[in-house]
């Protein structure tokens, strides 16, 4: 059985079924960037990582009672930040928002390529900046919906808040950005 092209349900349902190598598939799936989204709420990497191997062990312990998916990374990124949510409450720390700036260097010159370069780490610098002055929950709505592409509905589903909420809230958050940046 080839796991890294089973369909999302199947690989769920064998997991349910106790198949230990589907987990590990679900695992290798999803752990990276489940990883980015965690350490959007707290900069300590082994804690989120920590809360990442609490998630797959819940999962593990509680896997005869889980309910149907369709969305195995939309489950864990509720799983994972309600953990988080909990951590968070107890050791409150300040959230940072790391991203890598890309670029490629194909058909240009050395020097047009470290400008370029420049230009997109020091907007890159604005942005983050700017995305640090919002109010937490925009922070997390903006991540949500432009940095893992999560769709209105399961970003509210992940917030635990309605789709106009969600709407409202980047909408507020896009306005502030374009006029700090």
């Amino acid at each position: 059985m080839n796991y890294a092209t089973m369909p999302e349900a199947s690989l769920w349902q064998a997991f349910k079924q106790s198949d230990a190598q589907a987990l590990s598939e679900i695992y290798e799936r999803f752990v990276n960037e489940l990883y980015n989204y965690g350490y959007h709420f707290v900069m300590d990497a082994a804690q989120v990582q920590d809360a990442i191997q609490d998630v797959f062990a819940d999962l593990w312990r509680t896997r005869e009672q889980l309910s149907d998916t369709t969305s195995i990374k939309y489950y864990l990124f509720c799983c994972l930040r309600r953990r988080l949510v909990r951590l968070r409450e107890t050791d409150a720390r300040t959230t940072l928002w790391v991203e890598d700036g890309q670029h490629d260097p194909h058909t240009e010159s050395a020097e047009h390529v470290m400008i370029k370069v420049e230009e997109s780490v020091q907007q890159m610098k604005r942005l983050q900046q700017a995305i640090a002055t919002l109010p937490f929950r925009q922070q997390e709505v903006i991540r949500l919906r432009f940095y893992d592409d999560f769709s209105w509905a399961e970003i509210a589903g992940i917030l635990q808040i309605n789709e106009q909420s969600v709407r409202n809230l980047v909408q507020r958050a896009v306005l502030k950005l374009r006029t700090i940046c």
